[in-house]
């Protein structure tokens, strides 16, 4: 059965166009000529597309796109996309911020509204599978984490900027990558890019692409993230961190659907849906002009909020369980438990570093344990103070920056002697990496002593066996 599209427009030459134009993608349509008109139609068939001109002789476009959010029980998610004005962004964004699927603006190019219309008529085939993808990725029971997936339901049908808050560690590209999977990009790719992990100078080439030849070390044509995730998804994590000059260019590349490779004198084409997220307030970093406002308001068309770990402590128990199968998995090890003390520990904790600190305190505790049971000194949490959502004790990585635990283990006190005078901090990125790198150094050093006998080396540093396999394989060093 072929789709059929309602195109809502009060110019005969337009209509003709649009429906010429949707014909040969093989799409019937009706034409409205007010929107009186259209209502009247929508009552009368079911649409799989809705194109609507933004001025009607007895209305405009904006209308039509509220009046189909407010009757989704009658009509479906009916995807609408609306026609603008020439240079009329403003516009363009309120009808995106009402629900509106996309625009295209006069003089309408086709190719840009074939495109357009093709994301639009998949949607209705990726429903079933993304509720799956999107349950196993945010799990949780707790409201804020019902209301978060049906917001991120509601989003994935609409192909607008969305702007992802919240703390460090809490989720946040577990949500961009539910949005991309739920949408009508899910077959394409979802490209992640931390903005603050790319040095100034490279950030141009990285982002758009350069041509052999145009700065040293150039030695060939080079596809930029922006054309690795032609068709699919961009997600700008950090996006605070941007320089300002890079900014700019970005806006541009958002705007005008187009990017320039370093050394190039031509447009590329983009077709590429936008999503970003930062920990940092984001209006506070405009208002310290920081951020640029327009690119803020062009980014921020949809917002949504992940929340912390801490206002949603009752999902503890199931994220735990989950990640600690995970890890044991992953390590071939069984997966221990948690006693009733872990448990409580756990969930009157405030994780100021969220989910991404919780994976690090129970891989940390997994490898403490004894008996195959995690009690709350495995978990060796630290007294700390809630974090304000610009001030994680993660860093970006999502690598614990916290004090040093102040109980000690059998291991601890080998750590700590096996320190070595000179071993510089400042030149490691993270406490984690650190610690990992006296940890190598301590088991290498006992294996060598005991002349790789697992089970003395065990012994000599005060832990189980199926601990020392865990690190051993963590660390890669099982050969």
């Amino acid at each position: 059965m072929q789709p059929l599209a309602l195109v809502v427009d009060d110019e005969p030459d337009i209509c003709e166009l649009l429906t010429m134009t949707l014909g040969r993608m093989d799409v019937n349509s009706h034409t409205a000529n007010s929107l009186g008109e259209a209502h009247q139609l929508l009552g009368q068939h079911r649409y799989d597309f809705c194109l609507t001109d933004m001025r009607l002789p007895d209305g405009d476009g904006l209308q039509l796109v509220r009046h189909l959010q407010e009757h989704t029980t009658q009509h479906g998610d009916l995807p609408i996309a609306v026609i603008t004005a020439h240079g009329s962004m403003d516009t363009a964004i309120d009808a995106l911020k009402l629900g509106a699927f996309d625009f295209v603006s006069k003089p309408v190019n086709l190719e840009r509204l074939r495109a357009l219309v093709q994301l639009a008529l998949r949607l209705d085939r990726r429903e079933i599978v993304a509720n799956d993808s999107t349950h196993s990725r945010l799990l949780g029971q707790a409201p804020v984490m019902q209301q978060l997936r049906q917001r991120i339901a509601k989003v994935a049908r609409s192909d607008a900027p969305v702007y992802i808050s919240g703390e460090s560690g809490s989720g946040k590209e577990l949500a961009a990558r539910s949005i991309h999977e739920q949408g009508a990009r899910a077959d394409k790719p979802f490209v992640p890019i931390n903005c603050g992990a790319i040095p100034a100078e490279l950030m141009e080439s990285e982002f758009f692409g350069h041509r052999k030849g145009s700065f040293t070390g150039a030695h060939r044509d080079k596809a930029g993230l922006f054309q690795s995730a032609a068709g699919g998804t961009l997600f700008l994590d950090e996006v605070a961190d941007l320089p300002l000059e890079m900014q700019v260019k970005l806006l541009r590349a958002i705007q005008e659907k187009s990017v320039r490779p370093v050394g190039s004198s031509e447009e590329v084409p983009i077709d590429v849906r936008i999503l970003s997220a930062t920990h940092r307030d984001l209006s506070a970093e405009v208002a310290a002009g920081r951020f640029r406002s327009d690119l803020f308001y062009r980014i921020n068309v949809i917002d949504i909020h992940v929340p912390p770990l801490r206002e949603r402590a009752g999902d503890i128990p199931l994220l735990a369980q989950t990640i600690m199968r995970r890890i044991a998995s992953e390590a071939g090890t069984d997966m221990p438990r948690l006693s009733e003390g872990a448990f409580r520990a756990l969930q009157e904790y405030p994780f100021p570093g969220n989910v991404r600190q919780l994976e690090n305190i129970l891989e940390r505790a997994l490898t403490l344990c004894e008996q195959q049971v995690i009690q709350a000194e495995d978990l060796l949490l630290e007294p700390c103070q809630r974090a304000a959502p610009h001030d994680s004790p993660f860093d970006h990585k999502g690598a614990e920056i916290n004090a040093l635990p102040a109980r000690k283990k059998p291991l601890d006190g080998v750590l700590d002697a096996g320190h070595e005078p000179g071993f510089d901090l400042a030149r490691h990125q993270s406490l984690d990496r650190y610690l990992q790198e006296i940890e190598r150094h301590v088991i290498e050093s006992t294996l060598a002593e005991t002349r790789w006998n697992r089970t003395s080396a065990a012994q000599k540093l005060g832990i189980s066996f199926r601990s020392l396999r865990y690190r051993l394989k963590k660390l890669g060093l099982e050969d």
